[in-house]
């Protein structure tokens, strides 16, 4: 178990969709366990498998001082709006208005195999819909529009994140 390095931005397998996991193994075990131990450091909601280099699709999460994980994540039940500011631990230093559904459902498994079901408002809807994103090679910044989206590029090539 192991806090794992972050890939920045411009590193391919951010933009990679993740592969499904098809076996709950051992190694499956410690990636979660590197993902969970990787999330766990102050300011951190968040961390999807590709974020460390990893391309499958499981992702860890810290919302309201619950650390969980969720593999092969399909999301659902989306309700509501927020439009609250967003950051991405690939993204270091930016953060921006990103709308979101206010409640969403993530139904997938632990890291046995077992299915699991997180209905999350909020904070924890927001960290389910980005962590999720990063699974199919998105970034939050690809979900702005207009005058934030270009805000947003413009901070990108101006190499101002931190």
């Amino acid at each position: 178990m192991t806090v794992r390095a972050i890939r920045l931005f411009g590193d391919p397998v951010l933009r990679t969709p993740a592969e499904p996991v098809t076996v709950f193994d051992d190694e499956l075990r410690r990636l979660v366990a590197d993902l969970e131990d990787t999330v766990r450091e102050p300011g951190r909601a968040g961390v999807a498998a590709p974020q460390i280099g990893v391309s499958l699709r499981a992702f860890s999460y810290n919302v309201g001082g619950e650390v969980g994980h969720l593999v092969n994540p399909v999301l659902s039940g989306f309700d509501g709006e927020q439009d609250d500011e967003e950051g991405c631990l690939s993204l270091p230093g930016m953060g921006f208005a990103t709308p979101r559904a206010w409640a969403v459902t993530a139904t997938g498994f632990d890291q046995y195999g077992a299915p699991r079901t997180i209905t999350g408002t909020g904070f924890l809807a927001r960290a389910l819909q980005h962590e999720t994103d990063h699974l199919d090679g998105r970034l939050y910044i690809d979900t702005l529009t207009g005058d934030t989206r270009r805000q947003a590029l413009r901070t990108l090539r101006s190499g101002r994140t931190a």
